[in-house]
Parts: C-alpha cells; structure tokens; sequence
C-alpha cells in the first residue's frame, strides 16, 4: 500500500496536476515533490511545457536542465508560483541550466539562492518573460551575484522582469549575441542592468531604480568573447541610482560609486539616446577606459579604449549633493568636480584611432548632443597624465570637441522583436 501511494504522488507530482497546493508562505515541500521536480528536467522531451504550480516550494539544492530544445519553464504567475532557495544545501544556483535551444521561462517568482538565482549557459535563442528574482533579506555582501545571468549565448531576450537585491548585476548578460533586455524594473541592486563583452544589444523601456548603478556597457578582459560592440541603449527611466554598493570587495562592480546612471567601460559603438536620467548623485553618464582602473591584464585580443559612443536627447540631471566618495572612482570625481556631473569622459582614446591632431578619427568620436542647455560635463584628459595626482592639470568643462553626430548604430536592429 505504501509503495502504491508513493508512485501516484509522484505522477500527480510530474504531471502538475490541477490539484495545486495553496500560495503561502510556510508551505514546505517534501523531497520526494523536489526530487520529482528534478526528474522531470532531466528526463524533459524536446517540444515540452513543464508547468510549475501554484504554491511557495522551499527547495534545497539546484535544479539543472542540459542538452534540450524547445522548451518551456511555467509557472503560474509571479505572485502564485514561488521558488524559495533560502534553505539551499547542495548546489549553489537555483537553475542551472546549459547547451540549450529555443528555451524559454516564465510567470514564477524565485528568492534567495546562495549563488546565481538563475544561470543560463550557452542557449541558442533565450526567452526570460515575467520572472521576480530577489533576496529577500535585504542589501547583503553575502547575497547571490546575478538575478537573472544569461552568458555565452545567442538571441537573447529578457523582458518584463523584475529582479531586486543581487550583489553583482540584477540582470547580466554576458558574452553573448544579439540580445534585448526591455520593459524591466531592476532596483536595490549593485548595478540594475550590465550588459558585458556582448555584440549586439538593446536595452530599452526599462525602469532601473535606487540601483548603485543604473545600466553599465563594459568589456572586459579574460572573457571568452572579447571586444564587446553596438548596443543601444534608449527610452529608459534611469532614476535615484544612489544605493550603497554592497558587493563583495574584488569585483568589478564594487569600483562603482553610488550614485551613478549609466558607465560604458571599453566598449565600441554604443548609442545612448532618449533617457530619463534623473537624480543620481555621483553621475549621470560616465564613459571610460580599462585604464583608468588601473588593472592588469594579459588578454592580447582586448581592446581597452571605448571609441563610437553617441549620447544625445537625453534628460539628464543630477541632484545637488556631494559626489559619493565611497570608492576610488567616486574620490577621483570628487578631487576634481565635487558636484555631481552629468556626463563624464576619462579621456583615454585608443592611439591607433588618432588623427594628427590627436583629435579621434571620424566614425570614432565620441559624441554629445542634444542633452539639455545646463549640461554639466567633465573630461578627465587622463591620457595626459602620469600620475593621478596631475588630473587636475588637465581636466576640463569644455564640451565644445564632443559637439558631432553620426549615425554609428542607430539603424541596427536585433533579431528579436
């Protein structure tokens, strides 16, 4: 009778029946439900719809799925079908998943996992749709890096999610191709949306808020896809991104100062046009090269200078406080500025894309137009420089060499629509 009553649980299980269990929050589910969850991932068809039901599950180890093509993650809702991993013992992401086709998720909350929430590894075409992915315990170093971590892929698109509370980026997108992030609210994370070493992106309608940093473009060196190119960045509100930066000390992010829109960071061609960037207290756009972090690095293929960048129509203010000095950067823009800015440049051009003059050729300016009268914008000149000591020497408010315009990227378009 027992093992009667075991193998109909688990077919009730497998199968989701309609009989679902009621949304609450000390709902526990037994490890025969997650085990059962498991295995129907691994054992999952190509061309298969696996319904999460309604319910809160506390889970403890990681669900991985590999090796499938079309198919689907559904929950039954973000505010009826919740995955908690606050009580994880194996494993350190809530899905890991790999080597996947045509694969999409969707319509489920999920919370706390010691890692990564959800990490998705070289899929060839990526649908994230509705998804909250959170901590639940507030700003913590010890939090998970990435909310929704999507890398090494192709035809990515993550929209109308909600991620809140990663240590590193809410939503990242790594080495990949051809990726769209829009109509997202990211908020109280490191940075909202990061965008790195990826071709072809577009960001757009989204809402990055009480972020450390609003929405960073950087390439990085070391990366399996190197020389990261061509996003647009538009129609974003991009507001009050002054949270502490709670990420552990080492990373990339945690040079990041409080109070910060938008960074690109060695990136080439990167449109940046009708935002709303409004209230950060450090500053509004920076654009800057590997140098100034002073890092090494050993990667010969990597280009650490940003060249092609056009800012135009944008609302930009920043608000009236003392730039945060939390982090080195934050100090340096302090040291010269001490107001906020609203766009910032390092100065730093790549040797190889400077005409006599030193003046960047065409097709590889940066450009700035069209943000407003009252703009306040610095160039740090730090190719000039030596010594970090010396900037003052050399910066200036002079934006009258960044007044062009080129097309650049403007007409590109992803594949995803």
């Amino acid at each position: 009778m027992k093992s009667t009553f075991f193998y109909i649980l688990i077919i009730v299980v497998v199968n989701f029946s309609a009989c679902k269990p009621k949304a609450g929050k000390d709902l526990l589910v037994s490890d025969d439900f997650q085990n059962a969850i498991q295995e129907r991932l691994v054992n999952a068809q190509d061309g298969e719809i696996i319904e999460l039901p309604e319910g809160n599950f506390q889970l403890t180890q990681t669900l991985f799925i590999e090796g499938v093509n079309n198919v689907t993650i559904k929950g039954q809702g973000i505010d009826k079908t919740f995955l908690s991993f606050k009580n994880q013992e194996e494993g350190s992401e809530g899905f890991n998943i790999s080597n996947v086709k045509n694969f999409s998720m969707s319509d489920f909350t999920i919370e706390d996992a010691k890692g990564d929430n959800i990490k998705i590894k070289s899929a060839d075409g990526l649908v994230l749709k509705n998804i909250n992915s959170r901590w639940t315990d507030g700003a913590k170093e010890s939090n998970g890096a990435y909310g929704l971590y999507p890398v090494e892929s192709k035809d990515v698109l993550v929209e109308d999610c909600e991620v809140s509370y990663a240590s590193d980026a809410g939503i990242y997108v790594g080495q990949s191709v051809n990726v769209v992030v829009r109509r997202c609210y990211t908020h109280h994370n490191v940075a909202g949306i990061e965008i790195e070493n990826c071709i072809n992106s577009d960001v757009y309608e989204n809402r990055t808020i009480n972020n450390t940093g609003g929405i960073l473009v950087f390439d990085l060196p070391d990366l399996p896809l190197s020389n990261g190119r061509n996003s647009r960045i538009f129609n974003n509100e991009i507001q009050e991104n002054n949270h502490k930066n709670f990420a552990p000390k080492g990373n990339i992010v945690a040079t990041v100062p409080p109070g910060t829109g938008i960074i690109v960071l060695a990136t080439d061609s990167v449109d940046i046009f009708n935002n709303k960037i409004i209230n950060q207290k450090s500053v509004g756009i920076a654009i800057a090269s590997y140098q100034l972090l002073q890092k090494p690095y050993n990667d010969s293929t990597y280009g650490p200078y940003s060249s092609a960048i056009s800012i135009r129509d944008n609302q930009i203010s920043t608000n009236k406080l003392i730039v945060d000095m939390s982090t080195d950067l934050g100090k340096l823009l302090f040291a010269v500025y001490r107001l906020p800015m609203d766009i910032i440049y390092d100065g730093i051009a790549d040797p190889n894309l400077l005409d006599d003059n030193g003046i960047l050729k065409d097709g590889h300016q940066i450009c700035i137009r069209n943000n407003g009268d009252q703009i306040k914008f610095g160039n740090l000149n730090a190719a000039k420089i030596d010594n970090l000591k010396d900037i003052l020497k050399y910066s200036s408010t002079d934006i009258t060499p960044f007044d062009c315009s080129f097309k650049g990227i403007t007409g590109k378009k992803t594949p995803i629509q």
